[in-house]
């Protein structure tokens, strides 16, 4: 079953940043990666699917000229407000997965550490939903911790499988990496949005 946002609001009232987005090294390495793997240097208008405190996205908004960053959290997305209040090409709202993105396409899409809490069924529908918003040409980046969490209905190499199933089909991928190991590890995958249908 998909994680409700009652969850997420439980897990920020009581930790301002409850994985250490802002502090720890692990982060910044990983956010490191996560822009080094871009194949552009600039996008036009781009998507942050589940943007918690906002620690990425203010790294991102230095390569997009607009950036919608959604959070199905209120307390998450009025952090990611104070922190990135100066960079006004910015836009939050208050948004999830499956079900919650707006119309329009969009060059580049970034789900970090956001798809392993969707249900299997979820997950395809939020698959199907995010390529049908991305424009032929476009990157689709995935970043996610790789152990089982016990609270979490998949793992992060669970939703990275479903989105390397869909290449040849609308997708290709560009890039893979894997970090750590299987106690502190994530994977990163890189795809492009190629003309055709997904699926």
């Amino acid at each position: 079953m998909t994680l409700p946002p009652e969850y997420f609001e439980d897990v920020y009232a009581a930790n301002e940043d409850p994985w250490d987005f802002a502090s720890s090294p692990y982060e910044a390495a990983k956010y490191a990666r996560t822009l080094a793997a871009l194949p552009h240097e600039r996008y036009r208008r781009a998507l942050e699917v589940g943007c918690s405190i906002g620690v990425l996205t203010g790294q991102l908004a230095q390569r997009a000229d607009r950036l919608l960053a959604l959070d199905i959290s209120e307390q998450a997305l009025e952090r990611a407000r104070a922190r990135n209040a100066g960079q006004t090409h910015i836009q939050f709202r208050r948004a999830g997965l499956p079900g919650g993105l707006p119309d329009g396409l969009f060059d580049l899409t970034v789900l970090s550490e956001v798809l392993y809490y969707l249900s299997p069924a979820d997950l395809q529908q939020a698959l199907d939903e995010v390529l049908a918003r991305l424009e032929p040409g476009g990157t689709l980046l995935l970043v996610h911790w790789t152990p089982r969490v016990h609270d979490y209905p998949q793992t992060g190499d669970a939703v990275h499988e479903a989105a390397l199933a869909r290449v040849g089909r609308g997708l290709e991928h560009l890039h893979a990496e894997r970090h750590g190991d299987e106690e502190q590890g994530y994977r990163l995958d890189a795809f492009q949005r190629t003309p055709g249908q997904p699926g």
